[in-house]
């Protein structure tokens, strides 16, 4: 039976992680925006999305994003709630972009998950690997008012999420 204490657990590390990272397509480190590529993601987002879990079996998500750069252009706070009738999720997370080069740290407030980001931004992409409390690998993808935030994991039960947002 799936516990839905280690499923949020590693969908908030992911999620918040994701919607952290969520913004650039995979090229070269030149196509690099100027700013960076965290500007674009400020405000606040609304979407869905669906788990994926061992065995094939899915799960609905309702999410909300909220991404900040009071730090400047090259910095990205994220603050993601997910929920479904039966859990909710919320991930904090913290992005610096130098170069293209992305670190940053994630935690999961709600069952108490954090970890370390690591990847490379591009244009319209981000492609982080996250590390800690789980492992595995995050792509970002943002189009003109949307993006979509795609994790894959080794987790136990958790195997991956794809999340849409809009504004």
């Amino acid at each position: 039976m799936f516990r839905h204490q280690q499923f949020f657990g590693c969908l908030g590390a992911l999620a918040a992680t994701a919607a952290i990272v969520g913004a650039l397509p995979l090229a070269a480190p030149a196509a690099h925006a100027a700013d960076g590529p965290f500007p674009e993601l400020v405000g606040t987002w609304n979407g869905s999305g669906v788990a994926k879990f061992d065995g094939g079996r899915t799960e609905s998500l309702r999410c909300k994003g909220y991404y900040t750069n009071t730090g400047g252009p090259h910095s990205l706070g994220i603050s993601i709630r997910c929920a479904n009738a039966s859990a909710k999720v919320e991930l904090r997370a913290n992005l610096v972009d130098a170069g293209g080069s992305v670190t940053g740290s994630w935690e999961e407030r709600t069952y108490n998950q954090s970890g370390s980001v690591t990847g490379r931004a591009f244009a319209n992409k981000l492609n982080l690997s996250i590390s800690g409390g789980i492992a595995g690998s995050m792509l970002v993808t943002v189009n003109r008012g949307s993006h979509s935030v795609a994790v894959l994991t080794s987790g136990p039960s958790l195997k991956g999420i794809n999340i849409s947002m809009s504004r």
